[in-house]
C-alpha cells in the first residue's frame, strides 16, 4: 500500500478583504502544505455569526474571500463552505455534552473578546456562540479525522480542547475512535501594522493598519513611504519594530533575497536608508500582487463556474462529515437516517 499522505484542516472567518497578515500569516502556509499533504479549507461563516455582523453582506464576504483565496493558490477543490454542511453543528451540539462549561469559560479568546465593545451588540447582549464556538471548532477538525491543524501559539488552547473532546468521547464510548490532531507550527511571520508597528496588522484598527492583498499598486506604495520606521524610543543596538517589520515582509514576499541581504548589511553597517528599504519593500508587495489580481480579475470574469467548483467540492467533502456523523451516532446510541 501506498504512503497516503497526512490530512490537513484548516478555516478561515469571512470577515472582509484579505491583508497582508492574512495572506502572509495563514494564506501563503495553506498554498504551500497543499504540495505535501491532503488538504481541507474551510470557509466558517458559522463562526462569523458569534460576532455582530452584517447579514446582507455575509453571502459576498463568503464569496469574495473564496476568489481571494482561489486567486493567492488555494485549490478549489480543497475548499469547503461551512454552512452548506450541517453536519458540522449537529456534531457540536453531540460535542457540548463531552464538554465542559468550565473549560469553556476558560478560553482565554472568549474572555478577550466578551471584554471587548465590538462583540457586543447595541442593547450589549454576548451571543452564548460567543462562548461555545470552540465547540464547534473541535467539531470542524474532528468530522474530518484531521492529522495536523496549523494553529499560531494564539491558538494552541483552541486545539487542546479539541483534543481534550475527543478523548473524553473516545473513553465514553471505549473505542479509540478519533486519532488525536496534532498542532501544525510554522514559521510564518506575525506580520504588524505598518502604521504603528506595536500591533499587529488588522482590520478593526482602520483602514491605515492594514494592506490589501488586492489593492492598487498606488495604494501599496503609498502606505510603504508612510510606513513608521523608528520613533525614537528603541534601546542603542536594537532594532526598531517597524524597521523589524519592514525586513520581515520583503523576507515573507520570497521574491527580493539580494536586496535583502544587502539592505541588512547596511543595517548592521549603520548604513541603512529608510527609503531605500521601504522601496525594496514596495517592489516586492507588487511584484507578488500583480499575479494575485490578474488571477482574481479572471476568476471574476467567470463567477458562476467558481461557485459551482465550490458547491461540487463541499458537497464532495460533506460526504466525509456525513460518515464521520453517522459512525459518531451509533457510538453514543441516537438514531440514523440514511444517505
Amino acid at each position: 500500500m501506498e504512503n497516503q499522505k497526512k490530512s490537513v484542516l484548516s478555516c478561515i472567518q469571512p470577515t472582509g478583504a484579505m491583508h497582508l497578515g492574512n495572506y502572509f500569516g495563514a494564506v501563503k502556509n495553506w498554498v504551500d502544505l497543499q504540495k505535501d499533504y491532503q488538504c481541507i479549507y474551510g470557509i466558517v461563516d458559522y463562526h462569523a455569526m458569534t460576532m455582530p455582523y452584517d447579514i446582507k453582506k455575509l453571502r459576498t464576504r463568503v464569496w469574495d474571500l473564496i476568489t481571494d483565496l482561489v486567486a493567492t493558490g488555494v485549490e478549489p477543490e480543497n475548499l469547503f463552505i461551512q454552512s452548506l454542511i450541517p453536519e458540522h453543528a449537529e456534531l457540536c451540539w453531540i460535542f457540548n455534552c463531552f464538554c465542559s462549561y468550565g473549560n469553556l469559560t476558560r478560553m482565554t479568546q472568549f474572555k478577550d473578546k466578551s471584554n471587548d465593545s465590538q462583540a457586543k451588540s447595541k442593547d450589549n447582549f454576548i451571543s452564548a456562540g460567543l462562548l461555545d464556538y470552540p465547540v464547534l471548532q473541535s467539531a470542524d477538525i474532528l468530522i474530518y479525522k484531521a492529522d495536523f491543524v496549523p494553529v499560531g501559539k494564539d491558538q494552541d488552547q483552541h486545539l487542546e480542547l479539541t483534543r481534550n473532546i475527543a478523548q473524553r468521547f473516545n473513553t465514553t464510548v471505549g473505542k479509540e475512535y478519533f486519532v488525536l490532531p496534532k498542532s501544525l507550527h510554522s514559521d510564518t511571520p506575525k506580520i504588524k501594522s505598518t502604521a504603528d508597528p506595536s500591533r499587529k496588522m488588522s482590520k478593526s484598527a482602520g483602514e491605515k493598519h492594514f494592506i490589501n492583498v488586492f489593492a492598487e499598486e498606488a495604494r501599496i506604495r503609498k502606505q510603504v513611504r508612510s510606513a513608521v520606521t523608528d520613533t525614537g524610543d528603541t534601546k542603542a543596538g536594537t532594532m526598531s519594530e517597524g524597521v523589524e517589520n519592514i525586513f520581515q515582509l520583503i523576507q515573507a514576499c520570497e521574491n527580493r533575497p539580494t536586496e535583502y541581504a544587502e539592505l541588512m548589511k547596511d543595517y548592521e553597517n549603520g548604513e541603512l536608508k529608510y527609503s531605500d528599504l521601504k522601496d525594496v519593500l514596495a517592489e516586492a508587495l507588487v511584484e507578488l500582487t500583480n499575479g494575485f489580481k490578474l488571477k482574481r480579475a479572471e476568476l471574476n470574469e467567470n463567477k458562476r463556474e467558481l461557485k459551482y467548483k465550490i458547491k461540487q467540492s463541499s458537497e464532495a467533502i460533506r460526504k466525509v462529515a456525513q460518515e464521520t456523523v453517522k459512525e459518531v451516532k451509533d457510538l453514543v446510541g441516537l438514531m440514523n437516517v440514511k444517505f
